[in-house]
């Protein structure tokens, strides 16, 4: 994976760090569309250094595995921010992937670990039909951001999520609490339980190659307009 740098601008500018990774083939035929997955790093791979966001999750795997057969991009959270304050920064950061590279928008995934799986339920809720499918890996919802009735707006979303029965930083709680309103409310979603994993449940994740088939299983065939006004913290 590569280290990238670019500049985004709201109520404030954000020069963002991103790692990104596009398989050979991609570039050797751009007219191609590819399969991509936007990650996001849990609280350790925070700061102002992008390597640091190689070191977990699913960049590490695409650095031991060099032919990923999908575009991954990595983008990293600045100390003392929380995924949902980046939201319309991370918005531009696909929109401008999206013109650069060869992106199959209807086949977009997001995952997450930890601090990240808290961003992709959030973000998953955020822009409902943007990703074809997501997979939260130890995360979780807040109340302040309107959780557990908020997850009802990826009832039309599959969700995958996992987490470490031993799990003494994020509770499995957590995770449960949102898999049982999704599913209340009709959503297609499962939930794997490591029963020996403590926090670490995203190696195990990212190793299973099942975890690749189910995302490419999904299409978003109709993709909806996102909300682009709506505040961070509502």
């Amino acid at each position: 994976m590569k280290i990238f740098e670019t500049d985004f601008r709201f109520s404030k500018t954000l020069h963002m760090k991103y790692a990104l990774h596009v398989p050979e083939a991609a570039q050797r035929s751009p007219q191609d569309k590819w399969p991509t997955i936007l990650f996001l790093h849990g609280l350790g791979e925070s700061g102002d250094d992008a390597s640091a966001v190689l070191r977990e999750g699913l960049p590490r795997h695409v650095t031991q595995h060099p032919d990923f057969p999908f575009i991954v991009v990595a983008p990293q959270c600045p100390w003392n921010t929380w995924w949902p304050e980046l939201a319309d920064y991370l918005d531009q950061l696909l929109l401008h992937c999206e013109t650069t590279l060869p992106i199959d928008k209807q086949r977009l995934y997001l995952s997450g670990i930890s601090m990240g799986g808290f961003g992709s339920w959030y973000l998953g809720t955020l822009w409902p039909g943007r990703f074809a499918a997501v997979a939260p890996i130890c995360g979780g919802g807040l109340v302040f951001h309107g959780f557990p009735k908020r997850v009802e707006r990826l009832k039309d979303t599959p969700v995958w999520a996992f987490h470490g029965a031993k799990d003494d930083i994020i509770p499995l709680a957590e995770t449960q609490i949102l898999v049982d309103a999704l599913t209340k409310c009709g959503g297609t979603v499962d939930l794997t339980v490591y029963p020996n994993a403590g926090h670490d449940s995203w190696t195990e994740t990212y190793n299973n190659p099942e975890l690749y088939s189910w995302f490419l299983s999904h299409r978003a065939e109709e993709l909806r307009s996102r909300p682009r006004n709506e505040d961070a913290y509502s």
